[in-house]
């Protein structure tokens, strides 16, 4: 199994990255920072106009580190890739199967069956921790829902009819995410899944955690060389990430949303980290966006015990151990590709 690296994030907009023998140096005004070995790390995420050296980009794409640019406030810009990683025949296998409706729809299935099962734990896991604080009733309510869905799912023989179910379980689902939200309800509370922009503090938190999530199931895809653009139930469209969409729709509520709760319910954050534009818009500050990539890595170094493979490991490796997964599943050395499952 895969060690768990560390991913370096920059959040100075000025900075300037460079490569100084096996190095990463950062730079600011002429004044070196940093520097940090470049064998440490799976991947180095730069907020803002961050400037890169093309030696550096260079032996990121050699050594597999991930090198990924986004705006201030987590928006994707652009992401470093170097020699494609693994057999070209697994590729050209991904390939024929997103080609194939009935291929994709198989993986798709197990994919969001993942998704929708994660989803009712974490709101079974709740009721089981916080039932003297919450209306356990609406709460069970929705998780039969749910467990419905799951059932309904499995006799789906269209894409569109597992986006129709996964639609009316994210519905539910989004219904009582506000419940599990017990501390500084003022300032954080969920309405609607909101985005581009986000309009309140819990969209602009969970939307940033997206991003990162998405950031680390891409780099899983290209470790164990599959094509994180192409994907099964996210269709082609250029620029987009759509294999990595769909394998991370499993690890969105329990990895994701789960962490977003521990940060407003511990009150790592609060309100005063954001800040609403004219717009309506809402965007975090330098101060919280820092926060919150701390307690990211932390999060990543925890461990659990992988539900099929029966190892210990990291969270930080579950989307590599998918990514692995779905890759033997497409060269045929499993009969499905089998979905993250988390209690």
């Amino acid at each position: 199994m895969r060690t768990l690296g560390n991913t370096l994030y920059i959040t100075t907009p000025d900075a300037y990255l460079s490569l100084d023998g096996e190095n990463v140096v950062i730079q600011k005004g002429g004044s070196e920072l940093r520097r940090i070995p470049l064998h440490n790390l799976d991947g180095i995420v730069a907020f803002g106009y961050t400037g890169a050296s093309p030696t550096l980009m260079g032996a990121c794409a050699e050594h597999g580190v991930a090198l990924t640019f986004l705006t201030m406030h987590g928006r994707f810009l652009a992401r470093v890739c170097g020699t494609e990683q693994g057999n070209v025949l697994l590729r050209k296998e991904q390939y024929r199967v997103s080609d194939s409706e009935e291929k994709s729809t198989a993986i798709a299935k197990s994919m969001i069956t993942g998704k929708l099962f994660n989803s009712r734990w974490v709101i079974e896991r709740a009721v089981r921790d916080y039932a003297m604080r919450l209306d356990t009733v609406k709460l069970k309510r929705a998780s039969g829902f749910i467990a419905e869905s799951v059932k309904r799912l499995q006799t789906a023989e269209t894409l569109d009819e597992i986006r129709g179910i996964e639609g009316e379980a994210a519905t539910c689902y989004f219904s009582v995410l506000d419940d599990l939200i017990l501390q500084q309800k003022e300032q954080f509370f969920f309405r609607n899944r909101n985005r581009r922009p986000p309009t309140d503090n819990f969209n602009a938190l969970i939307s940033f955690v997206y991003t990162l999530l998405a950031h680390d199931t891409a780099s899983a895809l290209e470790t164990v060389g599959l094509d994180p653009y192409v994907g099964f139930l996210h269709r082609d469209r250029p620029g987009r990430i759509s294999l990595a969409l769909d394998l991370m729709e499993e690890f969105r509520p329990v990895l994701a949303d789960r962490f977003v709760l521990t940060l407003i319910n511990t009150r790592q954050v609060n309100g005063n980290g954001f800040v609403q534009k004219e717009n309506g818009a809402v965007w975090m500050d330098d101060v919280t966006r820092k926060k919150i990539l701390v307690a990211w890595q932390k999060k990543k170094q925890d461990t659990i015990k992988h539900p099929m493979l029966g190892e210990k490991m990291e969270w930080g490796l579950v989307p590599y151990s998918q990514a692995l997964l779905l890759a033997r599943y497409l060269r045929g050395d499993l009969d499905a590709y089998p979905p993250f499952l988390w209690k």
